[in-house]
């Protein structure tokens, strides 16, 4: 929500989709009713209290609009991608509309596309794989769920939270945070010398090798390819941003528990890794890493306005903000690659691969964003790197750098083992 509004908009979850030829829409309203039957969270919208805090209300029947278009002359494929652009930026009435926009676009009586847009209040990356798990495991014959949910539901999510346990969590979690406000310098990154309009840019890098690289890391060190990726981003922020220790946000699900594991509920919260990579070699760094993220995940789940409130405190205790808007969130699934024992890739694979990696120029926008986000998307076969920053602290050159440098420390480090990581925060890029 504090991002939503930071943002403003939507953050929505979905996606513009090629349905297959005979698909009705009948069979996409009945996908529609399915999915608001099952998930309550689908059912969720926002009331006010009289200090302007968000309620949750969950609704026990309505109605949900199916948007149905017909593209006439257009192409239904960019018709589709432009109403999922819309909803990308629109800003949704809270109280009033559902979290969940679907529109259908026809040719005739046949359906070519689905639209769906559902806002991030509702559902995030691993809520959605839910919602497509269910469509796809109903009974052919009947359409209706196998079993029921399993998963808690928000209503009940909600009583949980007010229990002791997960008051001492949260007690613990914003410890961990106050000590970390507390002890970080107080700024991630000086003013860039190239601020460009609009200020917030997007991209994305597409490296093979660097996908071959983190399985022969992760198996030398005996650590996942997420805590090599840390790593890596940890050394490229320290010579990048010219800040050390390093300070990242990590994206944590915090699905943990077997009555979370299949919540479409929102659960993703994050917490900061501090890691310094000073006078350290590479396979050093991947353990600092690691041990540093299985601590912090561990505490990932608190309350996010007793956060804020804790942070506002010590920025005025400071007298200076510290500064946190630096986040990596590894939305792998099937592409994360984990080592296979006697499978892994070996140098001369690593090197071949290079060749085929690209860096591509997204989106540009005015409307805010944090200052660094780096995602790792989930494409099989590659390491794919999406970047967007606020180029009032990362100019595009920075940006270039960053990715570039992701790739040419983890094949450094994958190639040659005693590779030392940043010994210094090295000059910005202009």
């Amino acid at each position: 929500w504090a991002a939503m509004q930071r943002q403003q908009a939507s953050l929505v979850v979905g996606g513009a989709y090629p349905l297959p030829p005979g698909t009705t829409v009948q069979d996409v309203a009945a996908d529609l009713k399915f999915l608001m039957c099952r998930h309550d969270s689908l059912r969720t919208r926002l009331r006010f209290a009289a200090d302007g805090r968000p309620q949750q209300v969950v609704s026990r029947s309505g109605e949900v609009p199916l948007k149905v278009i017909d593209p006439g002359d257009a192409d239904p494929a960019e018709v589709a991608a432009a109403l999922y652009a819309h909803y990308e930026e629109k800003v949704f009435d809270y109280v009033r509309e559902w979290p969940v926009q679907w529109a259908v676009i026809t040719r005739g009586t046949a359906v070519t596309h689905l639209v769906t847009a559902i806002s991030h209040l509702s559902i995030d990356g691993m809520g959605a794989m839910v919602l497509l798990a269910d469509l796809a495991g109903r009974d052919p014959a009947t359409g209706l769920a196998n079993e029921p949910v399993s998963a808690l539901q928000p209503l009940e999510l909600a009583g949980l939270q007010r229990g002791p346990a997960a008051r001492r969590q949260n007690k613990a979690a914003l410890r961990y945070w106050e000590r970390t406000l507390r002890s970080i310098p107080a700024r991630r990154f000086a003013d860039s010398a190239d601020q460009r309009s609009p200020r917030y840019w997007q991209a994305t890098y597409d490296s093979p090798a660097s996908y071959l690289a983190i399985q022969m890391l992760a198996a030398r060190t005996q650590s996942s390819t997420s805590a090599v990726l840390l790593a890596a981003f940890a050394v490229v922020l320290t010579e990048v941003a010219a800040s050390s220790p390093a300070v990242i946000q990590v994206v944590v699900d915090n699905r943990f528990r077997p009555d979370l594991a299949e919540l479409a509920s929102p659960m993703c919260t994050s917490i900061p890794c501090v890691i310094d990579v000073a006078d350290a070699a590479f396979d050093d760094v991947v353990a600092k890493a690691s041990r540093t993220a299985l601590n912090a995940y561990k505490l990932a789940y608190y309350n996010p306005v007793e956060r804020a409130e804790l942070e506002a405190r010590i920025n005025r205790e400071r007298g200076e903000a510290v500064d946190v808007s630096c986040f990596m969130n590894d939305r792998r699934n099937d592409s994360r690659a984990e080592p296979v024992d006697g499978q892994l890739p070996v140098a001369d694979d690593v090197r071949a691969a290079l060749a085929r990696s690209a860096l591509t120029w997204g989106w540009r926008r005015h409307r805010p964003s944090d200052k660094c986000f780096l995602s790792l998307n989930n494409v099989p076969g590659t390491l794919y790197f999406d970047l967007y920053a606020d180029t009032h602290y990362l100019s595009p050159a920075d940006m270039e750098a960053c990715l570039r440098g992701l790739e040419a420390t983890v094949v450094g480090a994958a190639l040659d083992p005693a590779a030392a990581a940043a010994g210094r925060p090295a000059a910005r890029h202009s």
